[in-house]
């Protein structure tokens, strides 16, 4: 009788246990989804998840950021004409969105061309080169460009504009997407993906995905230590990893792309205005010492302008060694014998505050008073944009080509207050010329050269301080399995797709 009893609880267990294993758990640093639209998720919390709904007409492969691999998707084959103008995609047959409609070329046709309008796109820049996009037959679409672009294909890859919508996304509600997992319901902290059982590549193993958003990073380790989280965020400092390293069942996976962090310095505002006064600034910051502190596991340290790794990127760039005898006498020289102030809008966040506290100690040695104004991380981007900082913090990741870097954070046309603005805080418009010219460069050689070029104005003229790549660093327990290697994400969180599985 006793055995019976008990094979008939485990029967009655066992469906609620598969249920539950079925369910991923995910942490993510912040107070809310930002955006649930795929061409607006330039936040970190809003990539990586949107990108597990939507596909592009090419992909990374899954781990990878590397745009070399880029491979079909969406498009079972494309073709590229000789001069690099011409881009012709023919879809796979098949596929269906979220909403059940198919997948045909008018789709994709909406979809790049919502992703160069400003008004719907975060991204819109990206496709300024684009001149046509339009539909061949039902199931084919061939995109011109004005001029070559370095990584052109990267346009139309599973990142940022490259996502596929249905035509019918802006019918109000969620933009239908083909990926594996569709946002049922985002809001109060929390949000929720479901699996999308019509996914071309087949059933997803996950059946639902949770979304937690948690700003404290001592709360996101404690909620996965407590069996509450499968994956996590997690701090980007060598010795938290070393750390957590150490707990029995975990897996930390530390990757590419780094966001670069950068100290933009704006040469418009007063005392910064004075190219002495940011050169001293530039003296008087110790950035290998703060690669150290970070830890060199997981922050690379770096000179240019332009990420490591990124096509165009040079070390060739004038060098600002820590001096602060040098910094002071130039302060003197531009006038300020007893010191400046300079004050910025910091972020609370983990991955900024610490960095700004470590910058502004080392600034106080140089007779530079750095003021915080220390804001919740979604002030400080508006903050930012409103062009209230002398000194800005910022972390970035992009398609790694050097134009992506330097038209959205050197030329002038970016700048606050342009109706093209995008990063440029430092209102840097030193390389606008080379710049330009190397976006429309055939060449190869010259437009590498064009970009090398446009990385030294940029240093000279005290438009920034780049600091380290910061690699991202994410937790899973070692029964989530991925399905795959990771090494790199350019959306910044492991991809889950329809492999990936709960063991």
């Amino acid at each position: 009788m006793l055995r019976k009893f008990m094979l008939a609880a485990l029967a009655l267990a066992l469906p609620a246990a598969a249920a539950q294993a079925q369910t991923l758990r995910v942490g993510l640093i912040a107070q809310d989804m930002g955006t649930t639209d795929p061409h607006r998720a330039s936040a970190t919390q809003d990539k990586a998840p949107l990108a597990w709904g939507y596909d592009g007409l090419v992909r990374f492969p899954p781990g990878s950021a590397d745009p070399a691999k880029l491979e079909p998707d969406l498009a079972e084959s494309f073709t590229r004409s000789a001069d690099g103008l011409t881009y012709t995609f023919r879809l796979r047959p098949g596929v269906r969105f979220h909403d059940g409609n198919p997948l045909e070329a008018e789709d994709v046709v909406f979809s790049l061309r919502r992703a160069a309008d400003r008004a719907r796109s975060a991204f819109a820049g990206d496709y300024s080169a684009v001149s046509t996009i339009e539909v061949v037959d039902p199931m084919t679409v061939r995109v011109t460009l004005r001029s070559a672009v370095a990584g052109a294909l990267g346009l139309f890859a599973n990142y940022h504009g490259g996502m596929i919508v249905s035509r019918r996304a802006d019918a109000g509600g969620q933009q239908p997407g083909t990926g594996p997992f569709r946002m049922e319901r985002a809001g109060g902290g929390m949000a929720r993906m479901v699996a999308f059982d019509g996914h071309w590549r087949g059933r997803p193993n996950i059946r639902a995905v949770e979304l937690r958003f948690i700003t404290s990073d001592a709360t996101r380790e404690l909620a996965f230590t407590a069996g509450e989280l499968d994956l996590f965020i997690g701090r980007r400092e060598q010795r938290w990893v070393e750390r957590i390293r150490s707990h029995p069942n975990t897996v930390v996976e530390v990757f590419s792309p780094g966001e670069f962090r950068t100290l933009l310095i704006n040469n418009r505002s007063a005392p910064l205005d004075d190219g002495r006064v940011r050169r001293a600034v530039q003296h008087a910051i110790d950035a290998p010492g703060i690669a150290r502190f970070v830890g060199l596991d997981v922050a690379t340290p770096w000179v240019s302008p332009v990420p490591p790794g990124y096509l165009g990127a040079t070390e060739d760039v004038p060098r600002f060694p820590h001096d602060l005898a040098r910094a002071r006498a130039l302060l003197a020289e531009a006038g300020h014998p007893n010191g400046v102030t300079i004050r910025a809008v910091v972020s609370s966040n983990s991955a900024q505050l610490p960095i700004m506290e470590v910058v502004q100690a080392q600034l106080r040695r140089a007779n530079i008073r750095l003021e915080m104004d220390v804001v919740e991380h979604a002030t400080f981007h508006a903050r930012i944009r409103q062009d209230l900082s002398q000194f800005t913090f910022y972390g970035a990741a992009r398609y790694p080509v050097a134009d992506s870097y330097l038209s959205q954070f050197y030329h002038s046309r970016s700048a606050p207050g342009q109706p093209t603005m995008s990063l440029n805080f430092a209102h840097c418009s030193a390389a606008d010329a080379e710049i330009d010219a190397a976006r429309a460069e055939p060449d190869e050689a010259r437009q590498l050269a064009l970009w090398a070029t446009a990385q030294r104005k940029v240093m000279e003229a005290g438009c920034s301080l780049p600091l380290f790549d910061l690699k991202q660093v994410w937790v899973r327990r070692a029964s989530l399995n991925l399905g795959y290697r990771l090494e790199g994400s350019l959306n910044l969180g492991p991809p889950i797709t329809a492999g990936t599985r709960l063991d």
